[in-house]
C-alpha cells in the first residue's frame, strides 16, 4: 500500500481543498467517475443471468418495465449524492444520524450488515459463476490440476474432479484481492472505466449484430415491449416485481454511492457547510457535477441491460431455452453460439466472467468501505485516523473475497446465491429510499433544494421501490413457509 494512499484522507474536509466548479461541459465530464464505478458495480449478476433469464422466459414484454426501472431508481441515488457532497457525511455515518431505535448504533446501520452479508452470498455466487464460464473455455485447466494435486491429495483432486469451476473461482478472488488491496479510488476509477467501456461495447455490438442473424430485433418486437403490458398470470407478476428489483440501481449501489463521491473529491472542493454565499455557489456546482455523472452512468447501465435483455428474449426465448442450475452459463453463451456461430462461446465466456468479476471486485471494495465505518459505529473499534483508516480498508479487501469464497464453496448453486443477495437487496431498498426522502425534507440547506419535477420523480421512485419490496418479501415468505399436508380422509 502506497504511502500516498495512507496519507491522503478522501473523507476530511480541509480549506486549502476547496475547489471552483467546472463551468464547462467539457470540464465537467473529466470530473465525472463515481457513477462509472457504479455502473461497473450494477451491470454484473443481476444483467448477465437473471435480466438475461427474464428476456428466456418472457420474450420483450418487460422491455417498458426495465427502461422505467433504471430511470427512476436514479432520483434517489441523485438525492442521496446531494446530502453527501453537501455534509460531507458518508452514508453510515449520515443513516447513524436518522431518529429512531439505536442499539449503539442505529438499527438501519445494524440492517445495513445484515444485507451485506447477504450481497456477500451473492458475491460468492458470482465467483462460482466466473469460475463455470473460465472452466468451459479453459477445460484442460481443472482436469490437469486435478491429477496434479491427487497423488498429494486424494480428497483434493477428487473435489476438483467433481467441482471443475473451484480452481477458477479461486483464481478469481485472488485477483480481485491483489487489484483492490492497497488502491485507491483513482485505481479502481480508471480500471472499471476501461471494463465498463469494453463490456458495453462488445454487449451492445452483438445485440444489433443479431439483425444479420437467425435471430433479429424486428421493430414490432421493440414496439411490442414498449405496450406498458404485464402478464395477468402469477408466474408473469412476479416476474414484474423481478425486473423492478434486479435492475438499475439497487441498495448495495445506493449505499456505495457517496463513499465514491467523497473519494472523488466532491465534498471536498465544496468545503465545509458555512451557509456563505461562497459555499453555496461552489455546492450548487459541484451538485450539477454529480447530477451529470449520476445521468451518464444511467445510460451506460441501461444500454448494457437492455442489450442482455434482448439477447435472451431474441435468441433464447424462441428456443424455449432458460438458464439454471449447473447449465447456467453454458445455456447463457447460447445466446452467441446459436446466432454467430461455435467461435464466439469462448468469447461469450471470458466476457461473461470480465462482467461478473468486475462487480465482484468492486462490490468487495465498496463492502469494505462500509464495513469499517460499521465497526466505528457499532463500537466495535476506535474512530480511526486517516492512515488506520486506509489499513483497515485494505485489509478487509482481502477479507471479502475469501468470505465470499467461502459461501460459494458451501452454497454451490450459484444462481440460488445471486437470489438471496437480490432478496437481501429488495428488502433494504425502500429503507435507503425513505432515508433518503429524510434527508431531502429535513437536511438539505434550502438554498441546495431540487427541482419540482425532480421531488416528484424521487417520490415516484420511493412509492415504486416500496410496494415492488412489499410484494417481493411477502411472495418469498409464502414460498418458504410450510404448506399443509393434506390428510386422507378416513374410509366409510
Amino acid at each position: 500500500m502506497s504511502d500516498d494512499v495512507i496519507a491522503f484522507d478522501p473523507y476530511a474536509l480541509p480549506p486549502d481543498e476547496i475547489q471552483e466548479p467546472p463551468t464547462t461541459l467539457w470540464a465537467t465530464l473529466r470530473k465525472i467517475g463515481p457513477g462509472i464505478i457504479l455502473a461497473g458495480t450494477i451491470v454484473g449478476s443481476g444483467e448477465l443471468i437473471l435480466t438475461t433469464s427474464l428476456g428466456a422466459k418472457h420474450g420483450f414484454v418487460f422491455l417498458w418495465l426495465i427502461l422505467f426501472s433504471c430511470v427512476i431508481k436514479v432520483f434517489v441515488q441523485i438525492e442521496i449524492g446531494r446530502y453527501a457532497i453537501s455534509s460531507g457525511r458518508p452514508t453510515l455515518g449520515a443513516i447513524n444520524e436518522l431518529p429512531g431505535p439505536r442499539f449503539g448504533a442505529h438499527w438501519m446501520v445494524w440492517w445495513w450488515f445484515f444485507m451485506m452479508v447477504c450481497s456477500v452470498v451473492q458475491l460468492g455466487g458470482m465467483a462460482g459463476t466466473v469460475g463455470q464460464a473460465l472452466n468451459l473455455a479453459f477445460p484442460s485447466v481443472s482436469s490437469s490440476s486435478s491429477s496434479s494435486v491427487a497423488g498429494l491429495f486424494p480428497w483434493l483432486g477428487t473435489m476438483i474432479t467433481a467441482r471443475p469451476e473451484v480452481p477458477w473461482a479461486v483464481a478469481t478472488c485472488l485477483v480481485a484481492m491483489a487489484l483492490i488491496y492497497g488502491g485507491g479510488y483513482r485505481r479502481i476509477e480508471w480500471l472499471t472505466t476501461a471494463i465498463v467501456v469494453g463490456v458495453t461495447l462488445i454487449t451492445v455490438s452483438a445485440a444489433v449484430a443479431l439483425n444479420w442473424t437467425n435471430y433479429p430485433v424486428r421493430f414490432s418486437d421493440l414496439l411490442k415491449g414498449l405496450e406498458f403490458q404485464i402478464p395477468t398470470d402469477p408466474d408473469g407478476l412476479a416476474a414484474a416485481f423481478a425486473v423492478f428489483g434486479v435492475t438499475g440501481v439497487g441498495a448495495t449501489e445506493l449505499f456505495y454511492y457517496p463513499y465514491w463521491c467523497l473519494e472523488k473529491g466532491y465534498a471536498r472542493y465544496v468545503g465545509r457547510a458555512d451557509g456563505s454565499e461562497a459555499w453555496e455557489r461552489r455546492a450548487r456546482g459541484w451538485i450539477r457535477v454529480m447530477h451529470l455523472d449520476a445521468w451518464v452512468s444511467m445510460v451506460v447501465f441501461t444500454i448494457s441491460t437492455v442489450a442482455f435483455y434482448l439477447m435472451g428474449a431474441a435468441v433464447l426465448h424462441p428456443q424455449g431455452l432458460e438458464p439454471k442450475g449447473q447449465a447456467l452459463i453454458d445455456t447463457l453463451s447460447k445466446m452467441y453460439v446459436g446466432p454467430f456461430g461455435e467461435w464466439t462461446r469462448v468469447l461469450f465466456l471470458i466476457g461473461a466472467g470480465a462482467v461478473l468479476f468486475k462487480t465482484l471486485y468492486l462490490s468487495c471494495a465498496g463492502n469494505s468501505r462500509l464495513m469499517t465505518d460499521f465497526l466505528v459505529l457499532a463500537g466495535a473499534t476506535k474512530s480511526p485516523s486517516a492512515e488506520q483508516r486506509a489499513r483497515m480498508i485494505a485489509r478487509l479487501c482481502l477479507v471479502f473475497p475469501l468470505v465470499a469464497l467461502t459461501f460459494f464453496m458451501i452454497g454451490k448453486d450459484p444462481k440460488l446465491m445471486v437470489t438471496i443477495g437480490g432478496v437481501g437487496q429488495a428488502a433494504t431498498l425502500p429503507m435507503i429510499a425513505g432515508a433518503t426522502l429524510y434527508f431531502r425534507y429535513a437536511k438539505i440547506h434550502p438554498a441546495l433544494k431540487p427541482w419540482r419535477i425532480t421531488d416528484f420523480l424521487l417520490w415516484v421512485a420511493v412509492i415504486s421501490i416500496s410496494v415492488v419490496a412489499v410484494y417481493a418479501v411477502r411472495s418469498k415468505v409464502i414460498e418458504a413457509w410450510p404448506k399443509p399436508v393434506a390428510v386422507p380422509s378416513a374410509a366409510p
